[in-house]
Protein backbone atom coordinates (compact mmCIF):
# COMPACT_ATOMS: atom_id res chain seq x y z
CA UNK A 1 0.00 0.00 0.00
CA UNK A 2 1.62 3.85 -0.94
CA UNK A 3 1.96 6.41 2.12
CA UNK A 4 -0.87 8.06 1.56
CA UNK A 5 -3.47 5.77 -0.52
CA UNK A 6 -6.35 8.05 -2.48
CA UNK A 7 -9.41 7.15 -0.11
CA UNK A 8 -12.81 7.37 -2.01
CA UNK A 9 -16.33 7.47 0.22
CA UNK A 10 -19.90 7.58 -1.31
CA UNK A 11 -22.90 7.85 1.15
CA UNK A 12 -25.87 7.06 -0.55
CA UNK A 13 -28.99 9.30 1.56
CA UNK A 14 -32.28 9.25 1.13
CA UNK A 15 -31.86 12.90 0.21
CA UNK A 16 -28.91 13.40 -1.30
CA UNK A 17 -25.32 10.74 -2.72
CA UNK A 18 -22.16 12.29 -2.16
CA UNK A 19 -18.74 10.80 -3.10
CA UNK A 20 -15.06 12.02 -1.20
CA UNK A 21 -11.67 11.46 -2.74
CA UNK A 22 -9.06 12.77 -0.05
CA UNK A 23 -5.99 11.21 0.89
CA UNK A 24 -4.34 12.07 4.55
CA UNK A 25 -1.90 14.82 4.73
CA UNK A 26 2.13 14.20 4.79
CA UNK A 27 2.08 15.27 8.50
CA UNK A 28 -0.54 13.11 9.33
CA UNK A 29 -2.88 15.37 10.71
CA UNK A 30 -6.29 15.53 8.82
CA UNK A 31 -7.13 14.99 5.18
CA UNK A 32 -6.23 16.96 1.68
CA UNK A 33 -9.78 16.70 -0.45
CA UNK A 34 -8.84 15.95 -3.94
CA UNK A 35 -12.77 15.96 -5.60
CA UNK A 36 -16.41 16.03 -4.05
CA UNK A 37 -19.83 15.32 -5.95
CA UNK A 38 -23.19 15.71 -4.88
CA UNK A 39 -26.52 14.88 -6.59
CA UNK A 40 -29.65 14.64 -5.47
CA UNK A 41 -31.02 10.93 -4.84
CA UNK A 42 -33.37 9.00 -6.28
CA UNK A 43 -34.54 5.57 -5.50
CA UNK A 44 -33.70 5.97 -1.54
CA UNK A 45 -36.49 5.44 0.39
CA UNK A 46 -36.04 5.81 4.44
CA UNK A 47 -32.20 4.89 3.93
CA UNK A 48 -32.70 1.43 1.69
CA UNK A 49 -32.39 1.79 -2.27
CA UNK A 50 -35.54 0.82 -3.79
CA UNK A 51 -34.84 1.08 -7.43
CA UNK A 52 -31.26 -0.03 -8.05
CA UNK A 53 -30.99 1.10 -11.40
CA UNK A 54 -32.07 4.59 -10.85
CA UNK A 55 -29.63 4.47 -7.77
CA UNK A 56 -27.19 3.62 -10.05
CA UNK A 57 -27.48 6.35 -12.34
CA UNK A 58 -27.27 8.45 -9.62
CA UNK A 59 -23.93 7.15 -8.11
CA UNK A 60 -22.42 7.41 -11.63
CA UNK A 61 -22.87 10.62 -11.71
CA UNK A 62 -21.88 11.62 -8.35
CA UNK A 63 -18.62 9.84 -9.02
CA UNK A 64 -17.75 11.73 -12.26
CA UNK A 65 -18.50 14.94 -10.78
CA UNK A 66 -15.97 14.40 -8.56
CA UNK A 67 -13.53 12.41 -10.60
CA UNK A 68 -13.73 15.69 -12.80
CA UNK A 69 -12.83 17.99 -9.53
CA UNK A 70 -9.84 15.19 -8.78
CA UNK A 71 -8.37 14.50 -12.16
CA UNK A 72 -8.25 11.01 -12.14
CA UNK A 73 -10.64 7.87 -12.01
CA UNK A 74 -11.65 5.76 -9.18
CA UNK A 75 -12.18 2.46 -9.27
CA UNK A 76 -13.33 1.86 -5.68
CA UNK A 77 -15.42 3.23 -2.69
CA UNK A 78 -15.70 2.57 1.07
CA UNK A 79 -19.80 3.00 1.48
CA UNK A 80 -22.89 3.27 4.16
CA UNK A 81 -25.18 1.42 4.95
CA UNK A 82 -28.16 2.90 6.17
CA UNK A 83 -32.09 1.98 7.41
CA UNK A 84 -34.22 1.13 10.05
CA UNK A 85 -33.68 -2.90 9.00
CA UNK A 86 -30.27 -2.21 11.11
CA UNK A 87 -30.43 -4.20 14.41
CA UNK A 88 -27.71 -4.82 16.74
CA UNK A 89 -27.26 -7.45 19.73
CA UNK A 90 -24.95 -8.61 22.55
CA UNK A 91 -23.32 -11.66 22.76
CA UNK A 92 -20.30 -13.50 24.57
CA UNK A 93 -17.62 -15.72 24.32
CA UNK A 94 -14.97 -17.79 26.01
CA UNK A 95 -11.73 -19.49 25.18
CA UNK A 96 -8.66 -21.36 26.79
CA UNK A 97 -5.32 -19.28 25.79
CA UNK A 98 -3.23 -21.65 23.33
CA UNK A 99 0.49 -21.07 23.96
CA UNK A 100 2.54 -22.83 26.13
CA UNK A 101 3.78 -19.87 27.73
CA UNK A 102 -0.39 -18.66 28.04
CA UNK A 103 0.80 -15.33 26.17
CA UNK A 104 -2.48 -14.05 24.48
CA UNK A 105 -1.91 -14.27 20.39
CA UNK A 106 -3.58 -13.14 17.35
CA UNK A 107 -5.30 -16.52 16.77
CA UNK A 108 -6.75 -16.57 20.62
CA UNK A 109 -8.50 -13.41 18.98
CA UNK A 110 -9.41 -14.70 16.35
CA UNK A 111 -10.77 -17.92 18.33
CA UNK A 112 -12.68 -15.83 21.05
CA UNK A 113 -14.76 -13.42 18.17
CA UNK A 114 -15.22 -16.55 16.77
CA UNK A 115 -16.78 -18.06 20.04
CA UNK A 116 -18.83 -14.83 20.49
CA UNK A 117 -20.12 -14.85 17.06
CA UNK A 118 -21.85 -18.62 17.59
CA UNK A 119 -25.88 -17.30 17.93
CA UNK A 120 -28.53 -17.66 15.19
CA UNK A 121 -30.76 -15.14 13.39
CA UNK A 122 -32.49 -15.82 10.12
CA UNK A 123 -31.10 -16.93 7.07
CA UNK A 124 -32.09 -13.42 5.19
CA UNK A 125 -30.19 -11.13 7.62
CA UNK A 126 -26.32 -11.19 7.83
CA UNK A 127 -23.91 -9.42 10.45
CA UNK A 128 -22.25 -5.71 9.06
CA UNK A 129 -19.91 -5.49 11.98
CA UNK A 130 -18.80 -6.84 15.11
CA UNK A 131 -17.22 -4.53 18.01
CA UNK A 132 -15.46 -5.63 20.73
CA UNK A 133 -16.91 -3.79 23.93
CA UNK A 134 -14.64 -5.97 26.81
CA UNK A 135 -12.01 -8.73 26.94
CA UNK A 136 -11.71 -9.92 30.44
CA UNK A 137 -8.84 -12.22 31.30
CA UNK A 138 -8.95 -14.56 34.11
CA UNK A 139 -11.95 -12.98 35.72
CA UNK A 140 -9.71 -9.60 35.32
CA UNK A 141 -12.75 -7.57 33.51
CA UNK A 142 -12.12 -3.96 31.45
CA UNK A 143 -9.65 -5.04 29.45
CA UNK A 144 -9.32 -3.53 25.88
CA UNK A 145 -6.15 -4.38 23.94
CA UNK A 146 -5.43 -8.07 24.97
CA UNK A 147 -2.61 -9.24 23.28
CA UNK A 148 0.19 -10.21 24.55
CA UNK A 149 -1.14 -10.25 28.37
CA UNK A 150 -0.44 -13.63 29.93
CA UNK A 151 -3.36 -15.97 31.31
CA UNK A 152 -5.19 -19.21 31.13
CA UNK A 153 -8.43 -18.47 29.65
CA UNK A 154 -10.25 -14.95 27.76
CA UNK A 155 -13.46 -13.98 27.72
CA UNK A 156 -14.90 -11.29 25.38
CA UNK A 157 -18.16 -9.32 25.28
CA UNK A 158 -19.15 -8.10 21.96
CA UNK A 159 -21.85 -5.48 20.20
CA UNK A 160 -22.73 -7.40 16.36
CA UNK A 161 -24.77 -5.25 14.23
CA UNK A 162 -26.84 -6.26 11.41
CA UNK A 163 -29.18 -5.58 8.75
CA UNK A 164 -31.80 -7.20 5.91
CA UNK A 165 -29.41 -9.41 3.41
CA UNK A 166 -31.69 -8.12 0.03
CA UNK A 167 -30.88 -4.37 1.10
CA UNK A 168 -27.54 -4.76 1.55
CA UNK A 169 -26.93 -6.76 -1.91
CA UNK A 170 -29.44 -4.20 -3.32
CA UNK A 171 -26.63 -1.03 -2.04
CA UNK A 172 -23.83 -3.68 -3.34
CA UNK A 173 -25.47 -4.10 -6.98
CA UNK A 174 -26.36 -0.52 -7.66
CA UNK A 175 -23.06 0.26 -6.36
CA UNK A 176 -21.41 -2.22 -8.96
CA UNK A 177 -23.78 -1.20 -12.20
CA UNK A 178 -22.60 1.87 -11.25
CA UNK A 179 -18.51 1.13 -12.30
CA UNK A 180 -17.55 0.79 -8.80
CA UNK A 181 -16.39 -1.38 -5.96
CA UNK A 182 -16.97 -1.79 -2.38
CA UNK A 183 -14.13 -1.50 -0.41
CA UNK A 184 -16.47 -2.28 2.71
CA UNK A 185 -19.67 -0.94 4.14
CA UNK A 186 -19.91 0.54 7.40
CA UNK A 187 -22.55 1.51 9.48
CA UNK A 188 -24.37 5.58 9.26
CA UNK A 189 -23.76 6.08 12.30
CA UNK A 190 -20.33 4.60 12.94
CA UNK A 191 -19.07 7.17 9.97
CA UNK A 192 -20.46 10.18 11.43
CA UNK A 193 -19.29 9.24 14.67
CA UNK A 194 -15.51 8.53 13.41
CA UNK A 195 -15.66 12.26 12.32
CA UNK A 196 -17.39 14.13 14.96
CA UNK A 197 -16.74 12.57 18.20
CA UNK A 198 -13.14 12.84 19.88
CA UNK A 199 -11.67 10.16 22.26
CA UNK A 200 -12.85 11.95 25.44
CA UNK A 201 -16.19 11.96 24.79
CA UNK A 202 -16.26 8.40 23.76
CA UNK A 203 -14.35 7.74 26.96
CA UNK A 204 -16.90 9.66 29.39
CA UNK A 205 -20.00 8.19 27.21
CA UNK A 206 -22.10 9.99 24.45
CA UNK A 207 -24.62 9.88 21.98
CA UNK A 208 -23.86 10.63 18.03
CA UNK A 209 -27.63 11.59 16.58
CA UNK A 210 -27.36 11.75 13.04
CA UNK A 211 -30.52 13.83 11.85
CA UNK A 212 -30.87 13.41 8.20
CA UNK A 213 -33.49 13.67 5.65
CA UNK A 214 -36.04 10.66 6.45
CA UNK A 215 -33.69 8.77 8.99
CA UNK A 216 -32.31 9.34 12.21
CA UNK A 217 -29.61 7.64 13.29
CA UNK A 218 -27.85 7.09 16.76
CA UNK A 219 -24.44 5.57 18.40
CA UNK A 220 -23.66 5.47 21.93
CA UNK A 221 -20.37 5.41 22.86
CA UNK A 222 -19.34 4.43 26.86
CA UNK A 223 -15.62 3.59 27.86
CA UNK A 224 -14.48 4.30 24.08
CA UNK A 225 -16.68 2.02 22.59
CA UNK A 226 -20.08 1.48 20.93
CA UNK A 227 -22.51 -0.17 23.08
CA UNK A 228 -25.80 0.51 21.16
CA UNK A 229 -26.83 1.89 17.67
CA UNK A 230 -30.26 2.20 15.99
CA UNK A 231 -32.00 3.89 12.81
CA UNK A 232 -35.13 5.74 13.49
CA UNK A 233 -37.15 5.97 10.42
CA UNK A 234 -38.09 9.47 10.73
CA UNK A 235 -36.03 13.00 9.53
CA UNK A 236 -36.71 16.30 8.68
CA UNK A 237 -38.63 15.23 5.64
CA UNK A 238 -41.37 14.45 7.98
CA UNK A 239 -41.41 17.86 9.25
CA UNK A 240 -42.48 19.06 5.39
CA UNK A 241 -45.19 16.25 5.34
CA UNK A 242 -47.01 17.75 8.64
CA UNK A 243 -46.50 21.18 7.29
CA UNK A 244 -48.34 20.58 3.94
CA UNK A 245 -51.04 17.93 6.35
CA UNK A 246 -51.28 21.10 8.62
CA UNK A 247 -51.45 24.40 6.52
CA UNK A 248 -53.25 22.07 3.78
CA UNK A 249 -51.11 23.30 1.23
CA UNK A 250 -48.79 20.96 -1.48
CA UNK A 251 -45.84 18.78 -0.47
CA UNK A 252 -43.57 21.67 -3.71
CA UNK A 253 -44.97 24.26 -1.24
CA UNK A 254 -44.36 23.15 2.01
CA UNK A 255 -40.62 22.31 0.86
CA UNK A 256 -40.82 26.04 -0.35
CA UNK A 257 -41.57 27.15 3.35
CA UNK A 258 -38.72 24.87 4.93
CA UNK A 259 -36.24 25.73 2.77
CA UNK A 260 -37.02 29.68 3.20
CA UNK A 261 -38.00 29.55 6.91
CA UNK A 262 -36.04 26.50 7.99
CA UNK A 263 -33.12 27.42 10.24
CA UNK A 264 -35.63 29.55 12.18
CA UNK A 265 -38.34 27.05 12.55
CA UNK A 266 -37.66 26.28 16.53
CA UNK A 267 -37.90 29.96 17.21
CA UNK A 268 -39.47 32.11 19.22
CA UNK A 269 -43.37 32.42 17.41
CA UNK A 270 -44.98 35.56 16.79
CA UNK A 271 -48.75 35.95 16.09
CA UNK A 272 -47.88 37.86 12.76
CA UNK A 273 -48.80 36.21 9.96
CA UNK A 274 -46.48 35.77 7.21
CA UNK A 275 -47.13 34.85 3.39
CA UNK A 276 -45.18 32.89 0.44
CA UNK A 277 -45.46 32.73 -3.38
CA UNK A 278 -45.67 28.93 -3.75
CA UNK A 279 -44.66 27.14 -6.88
CA UNK A 280 -47.38 28.10 -9.60
CA UNK A 281 -47.88 31.61 -8.22
CA UNK A 282 -50.05 30.84 -5.86
CA UNK A 283 -49.46 32.98 -2.55
CA UNK A 284 -49.52 31.11 1.12
CA UNK A 285 -50.78 32.63 4.12
CA UNK A 286 -50.24 31.60 7.63
CA UNK A 287 -49.79 32.29 11.23
CA UNK A 288 -46.55 32.07 11.83
CA UNK A 289 -46.79 30.69 15.50
CA UNK A 290 -48.56 27.70 14.36
CA UNK A 291 -45.88 27.23 11.57
CA UNK A 292 -43.09 26.37 14.54
CA UNK A 293 -45.74 24.54 16.31
CA UNK A 294 -46.15 22.01 13.53
CA UNK A 295 -42.52 21.69 13.58
CA UNK A 296 -41.48 21.45 17.35
CA UNK A 297 -44.23 19.20 17.67
CA UNK A 298 -41.91 16.62 15.05
CA UNK A 299 -38.90 17.41 16.47
CA UNK A 300 -40.13 16.78 19.89
CA UNK A 301 -41.06 13.39 18.50
CA UNK A 302 -38.13 12.75 17.22
CA UNK A 303 -35.85 13.15 20.40
CA UNK A 304 -38.34 11.69 22.48
CA UNK A 305 -37.75 8.36 20.08
CA UNK A 306 -34.08 9.11 20.57
CA UNK A 307 -34.52 9.03 24.84
CA UNK A 308 -36.66 6.09 24.44
CA UNK A 309 -33.62 4.23 22.92
CA UNK A 310 -31.18 5.74 25.50
CA UNK A 311 -34.08 4.25 28.29
CA UNK A 312 -33.77 0.93 26.48
CA UNK A 313 -29.67 0.59 27.59
CA UNK A 314 -30.03 2.52 30.85
CA UNK A 315 -28.62 5.99 29.73
CA UNK A 316 -31.23 8.33 29.75
CA UNK A 317 -29.94 11.37 31.10
CA UNK A 318 -26.69 9.77 31.84
CA UNK A 319 -24.16 10.56 29.20
CA UNK A 320 -21.90 12.92 30.20
CA UNK A 321 -20.52 14.05 27.29
CA UNK A 322 -24.33 14.25 26.07
CA UNK A 323 -25.59 14.24 22.54
CA UNK A 324 -23.66 15.60 19.09
CA UNK A 325 -26.19 16.02 16.51
CA UNK A 326 -25.15 15.69 12.96
CA UNK A 327 -26.41 15.57 9.52
CA UNK A 328 -28.39 18.06 7.54
CA UNK A 329 -30.84 18.18 10.20
CA UNK A 330 -28.52 19.82 12.66
CA UNK A 331 -28.51 23.08 10.57
CA UNK A 332 -31.71 24.09 12.52
CA UNK A 333 -31.31 27.01 14.18
CA UNK A 334 -32.21 26.80 18.11
CA UNK A 335 -31.79 23.12 17.63
CA UNK A 336 -29.45 22.47 20.57
CA UNK A 337 -31.29 24.81 22.99
CA UNK A 338 -34.17 22.47 22.07
CA UNK A 339 -32.68 19.36 22.50
CA UNK A 340 -30.81 20.45 25.69
CA UNK A 341 -34.72 21.46 27.08
CA UNK A 342 -35.77 18.48 26.27
CA UNK A 343 -32.98 15.81 27.57
CA UNK A 344 -31.54 17.76 29.75
CA UNK A 345 -27.97 17.11 28.91
CA UNK A 346 -25.08 18.89 26.93
CA UNK A 347 -25.82 18.91 23.45
CA UNK A 348 -23.96 19.93 20.39
CA UNK A 349 -23.61 20.32 17.08
CA UNK A 350 -20.58 17.79 15.14
CA UNK A 351 -19.28 18.36 11.88
CA UNK A 352 -16.29 17.66 9.53
CA UNK A 353 -13.15 19.73 11.27
CA UNK A 354 -10.24 18.16 9.79
CA UNK A 355 -10.31 18.00 6.00
CA UNK A 356 -9.17 20.45 3.78
CA UNK A 357 -10.18 22.67 1.53
CA UNK A 358 -12.91 23.11 5.07
CA UNK A 359 -15.51 20.76 5.03
CA UNK A 360 -17.05 21.66 7.86
CA UNK A 361 -20.74 21.00 7.52
CA UNK A 362 -22.69 18.42 9.45
CA UNK A 363 -24.88 16.88 6.38
CA UNK A 364 -20.98 15.71 5.04
CA UNK A 365 -20.37 13.88 8.15
CA UNK A 366 -21.30 10.48 6.82
CA UNK A 367 -18.74 10.74 3.75
CA UNK A 368 -16.24 12.28 5.43
CA UNK A 369 -15.96 9.65 8.05
CA UNK A 370 -15.96 6.86 5.77
CA UNK A 371 -13.12 8.17 4.52
CA UNK A 372 -11.46 8.32 7.68
CA UNK A 373 -12.47 4.58 8.17
CA UNK A 374 -11.64 3.50 4.76
CA UNK A 375 -8.13 4.64 6.10
CA UNK A 376 -7.88 2.59 8.78
CA UNK A 377 -9.47 -0.80 7.01
CA UNK A 378 -6.32 0.04 4.36
CA UNK A 379 -3.96 0.26 6.80
CA UNK A 380 -4.93 -3.06 8.57
CA UNK A 381 -6.17 -1.71 11.54
CA UNK A 382 -9.93 -2.22 13.33
CA UNK A 383 -13.18 0.49 13.59
CA UNK A 384 -12.76 2.38 16.51
CA UNK A 385 -8.88 2.42 16.79
CA UNK A 386 -8.93 -1.22 17.29
CA UNK A 387 -4.96 -2.21 17.20
CA UNK A 388 -4.50 -6.44 16.60
CA UNK A 389 -1.48 -6.27 13.96
CA UNK A 390 -1.76 -8.26 11.13
CA UNK A 391 -5.01 -7.04 9.73
CA UNK A 392 -7.01 -8.69 12.44
CA UNK A 393 -9.31 -6.04 12.94
CA UNK A 394 -10.04 -5.54 9.48
CA UNK A 395 -11.08 -9.39 9.16
CA UNK A 396 -13.40 -8.34 12.24
CA UNK A 397 -15.20 -6.27 10.74
CA UNK A 398 -15.51 -7.78 7.25
CA UNK A 399 -19.28 -8.81 6.11
CA UNK A 400 -20.17 -12.62 7.19
CA UNK A 401 -23.28 -14.31 7.08
CA UNK A 402 -24.74 -16.54 10.05
CA UNK A 403 -27.61 -18.89 9.26
CA UNK A 404 -29.85 -20.67 11.17
CA UNK A 405 -28.50 -24.51 11.49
Amino acid sequence: MSKNPIIAGLDIGSYATKFLVAKQKPDGRGFEVLGRGISLSEGVRKGVINKRKKTAEVISETIKQAEREAGREITSAYVNINGSHLFCLSSEGLVSVSRADQKISEQDLERVIEAAKTFSIPSNKEIIEVIPQEYIVDDQSGISEPLGLQGIRMEVKILAVGGFTPYIDNTSEAIIEAGLEVGDMFLDPSASAKTVLDDQEKELGVAVVDLGAATTSIAVFEEGEMIHTAVLPIGVNNIRNDIAIGLRISIDAAENILEKMGSHILGEATSRRKAFDAPGGEEITFKEKELKEIAKARVNEIFELVDKELEEIDRSGLLPAGIVITGGGAKLDHLVDFVKCKTELPVRIGAPTDFYPSQEDPSLSVVCGLVKLGLEAEEGRGLFDFKFGGGLGKKIKKIFKIFIP
